[in-house]
C-alpha cells in the first residue's frame, strides 16, 4: 500500500505495522467540553480533517476515507489506519512510513485544537520488521525508536517480548502522569533528526493514579506466510474496479463482513492496485453507544493485507472487549476463541503472533479472589482455537481448519496493564498435536 493507492513497484513491501496510541485523558468524560457536548464532537474529534492531513504528510501517508461513528472517527489511510476519539488517538502505519515523526505535531494539535496540553499515557508497539534495512528515520532500529520517544516522554519504558532471534513483539509505554509529553514547540525533531539521548529506559512504577473508567482491551493477530488460496482474492484487483466497491464485495465473499454482527458494524474497505487490502470497522457493542461518555459502547477492528508471495502478511486488531465464552447476552459479539478461529480461517497463515493487551484492574481483582486472570483465560482460548483445527471451525465459515502448534507463550505484567503473548505455526499434515486439555 502506498500514498498513490498502490503498492511499491520495486522491492518487497513491509507489512508489519507501527502502532502508536496516545491517551490525553483517562476517558472521554475527562476531556474539556464533555459535559456540554452534543453529538460526540468534542476533544480531538473537533480537529478539522485538513489538520490531520497535514500531520499525516509528515508521516508520509494519505487519508482515503473516513467513517464518523458514535464515539470515534475511523480514517482509512494509504498505509493502514487512524482512529480518533475525544481523549485518545491511534495511528497504525505500515511500509516505510515515519510514524513517530508525527508525534510532535500530534501533541501540538491536541494542545491547540482540543485544549489537551499533556499526555496521560503513550503506547508504541510493533512486530519485528521483515525488512528493517528499508526503514527510515528512527524506525531503522528499535534502540533509535526508544531514544526518539525518550526525548519526548520522560517516564517511558521499553520491552522486547518473545524470541529475539525469532517472532517477537516490541513495546514502549509511559506511566500515567499529567506532566508527560508536554510539547512546547518545534525542534530539530521535525526534520527527522534523532534526539541525542543515552541511557536505558526506566522501569515502570506501579500505577498510582485512579484507574480508567472502562477497561482497555486490545487484541492483535499478526499473520505471515498466508496460503496461496487465501492471498488470491487480494491479488486480483482490476484496474477498472472501484476500490471501495471491490473491497466491499470481497469483504462479504471471504467472511470479513461476518466477523461481527453486520447490524452492529459499519465497514469501510479499500482494495489497492495491483494488490492489497485494508478495512476499518466500527462496532456498536453496547446499545447506548455514544450516549454515555463515561462508558464506552463503540469499538473498532482493522485489517490490512499484503498478499505478495515471499512476504505475505495480514494483521487484525480489535478493541471490543470479547466474552470468554459464548453468551446469549453478548448481542452476537463473538467470544475470543471464536473470533480468533474466524480470522485465521480467512487468512490461513503459516505462522502467527497473538497479543492481548488489557488494563489490569480486573486481573488484579480476579487474582485476589483466587480466580483465573484475563490473560490466563486468553492463553487458553488461543490454544483451544488453534490447536483444535477442524474441530474448532464453525459451520459455514469456510477456511482450511488448519491445525497449529504453539511455539511460544508469555504472560507479562506491566504498570497498569497485562499482556498475553503467544506464537503458533501450522503443523504439517500427519504431524498434528493432541487435542488441548481445556479443563
Amino acid at each position: 500500500m502506498s500514498s498513490d493507492g498502490g503498492l511499491p513497484t520495486t522491492g518487497p513491501f513491509e507489512g508489519p505495522e507501527k502502532l502508536l496510541e496516545i491517551w490525553f485523558k483517562p476517558s472521554p468524560v475527562d476531556v474539556p467540553g464533555a459535559s456540554t457536548d452534543v453529538g460526540g464532537k468534542f476533544g480531538l474529534r473537533k480537529v478539522p480533517r485538513s489538520v490531520w492531513e497535514a500531520m499525516l504528510d509528515i508521516v508520509q501517508c494519505k487519508i482515503l476515507s473516513v467513517v464518523q461513528g458514535a464515539e470515534m472517527d475511523a480514517y482509512l489511510l494509504s498505509e493502514s489506519s487512524f482512529f480518533v476519539s475525544p481523549h485518545r488517538l491511534i495511528l497504525k502505519t505500515c511500509g516505510t512510513t515515519l510514524n513517530l515523526l508525527g508525534v510532535p505535531r500530534i501533541l501540538e494539535i491536541a494542545r491547540d485544537y482540543a485544549a489537551l496540553p499533556s499526555v496521560y499515557r503513550c503506547f508504541y508497539s510493533r512486530k519485528a520488521f521483515m525488512f528493517p534495512e528499508r526503514q527510515l528515520g528512527p524506525h531503522r532500529d528499535w534502540r533509535a525508536e526508544i531514544e526518539y520517544l525518550d526525548q519526548i516522554f520522560p517516564n517511558g519504558a521499553a520491552y522486547t517480548i518473545g524470541k529475539v532471534n525469532g517472532d517477537h513483539w516490541l513495546l514502549y509505554m509511559t506511566s500515567p502522569g499529567e506532566d508527560a509529553g508536554q510539547w512546547i514547540g518545534s525542534s530539530a525533531q521535525d526534520d527527522g533528526a534523532l534526539p541525542d539521548v543515552h541511557g536505558e529506559a526506566t522501569e515502570l512504577e506501579a500505577l498510582s493514579s485512579p484507574v480508567d473508567i472502562t477497561q482497555d482491551y486490545t487484541i492483535e493477530i499478526l499473520m505471515t506466510q498466508l496460503s496461496p488460496a487465501a492471498c488470491r482474492p487480494f491479488a486480483d484487483t482490476s484496474s477498472e474496479a472501484d476500490p471501495s466497491d471491490h473491497a466491499s464485495a470481497l469483504s462479504s465473499s471471504i467472511g470479513i463482513s461476518g466477523l461481527f454482527p453486520p447490524h452492529l458494524t459499519t465497514l469501510d474497505a479499500y482494495s489497492f492496485m495491483p494488490c492489497g487490502y485494508s478495512c476499518n470497522a466500527l462496532i456498536e457493542w453496547r446499545d447506548d453507544a455514544g450516549k454515555r461518555p463515561a462508558r464506552s459502547g463503540e469499538g473498532y477492528y482493522t485489517i490490512h493485507v499484503t498478499p505478495e508471495e515471499g512476504w505475505s502478511y495480514a494483521s487484525f486488531e480489535c478493541n471490543v472487549p470479547l466474552p470468554t465464552l459464548p453468551s446469549e447476552h453478548s448481542r452476537g459479539i463473538p467470544d475470543l476463541k471464536t473470533l480468533v478461529r474466524r480470522v485465521v480461517n480467512i487468512f490461513q497463515p503459516g505462522r502467527l503472533t497473538l497479543t492481548l493487551f488489557i488494563s489490569s484492574e480486573d486481573n488484579n481483582n480476579t487474582e485476589e479472589e483466587g480466580g483465573e486472570t484475563a490473560v490466563e483465560t486468553a492463553q487458553r482460548a488461543f490454544r483451544t482455537a488453534l490447536t483444535s483445527g477442524a474441530r474448532g471451525v464453525e459451520k459455514g465459515t469456510g477456511g482450511s481448519g488448519g491445525v497449529y502448534k504453539r511455539t511460544d507463550k508469555i504472560n507479562y505484567e506491566f504498570g497498569g496493564y497485562d499482556l498475553a503473548f503467544a506464537t503458533f505455526e501450522l503443523c504439517p499434515p500427519g504431524n498434528l498435536p493432541s487435542p488441548p486439555n481445556t479443563s
